[in-house]
């Protein structure tokens, strides 16, 4: 009896983007990367690459870089925040994510960045333990400048579409 053997090479190629180091230090935890964070509370849009905020003002989405006095009553530290990535300008499909995610608005369910104990956070900026973080890793600062400041990100590692959380 002959035997025949097929030999197969199969190369998985994987692009992971992280952007820890650049998310806001008020996102939730558990996320390598974000592209917008929507928070029902205020039903506004953080477009973390660029670090605005979008908002509606009047029949127009306007993107800042802070907040109206308008929305000074949100606690961004406090208030749900879901993780949107993979979509181009969600905001133009408000009705369908303000919808979606009505029922997050009033919970208070989710870890900040800033006051996550897990070392991954602390080489963004703004972390409390930043500093501690740059000495125990020199070599993983070396060649970045400045970036890094702790108001942006991409994709997350517990989902990617529309980061329930």
């Amino acid at each position: 009896m002959a035997a025949t053997v097929f030999t197969v090479s199969a190369k998985a190629q994987v692009n992971v983007s992280i952007n820890i180091g650049t998310q806001p230090v008020w996102g939730p935890v558990g996320y390598d990367h974000v592209d917008y964070y929507y928070i029902p509370d205020a039903e506004v849009y953080y477009y973390v690459p660029e670090r605005v905020y979008i908002y509606r003002n009047g029949n127009n989405w306007s993107r800042v870089r802070t907040l109206p006095a308008s929305y000074r009553n949100i606690d961004l530290y406090t208030v749900h925040k879901v993780v949107i990535n993979n979509v181009d300008r969600p905001y133009l499909n408000h009705a369908k994510y303000q919808k979606e995610y009505y029922n997050y608005r009033g919970k208070r369910d989710q870890i900040a960045i800033r006051d996550s104990k897990e070392e991954k956070y602390f080489q963004n900026k703004k972390h409390p333990q930043h500093a501690q973080w740059v000495k125990a890793h020199p070599n993983e600062n070396k060649g970045k400048g400045n970036k890094g400041n702790g108001n942006g990100g991409k994709k997350g590692n517990r989902g990617g579409g529309n980061g329930r959380h």
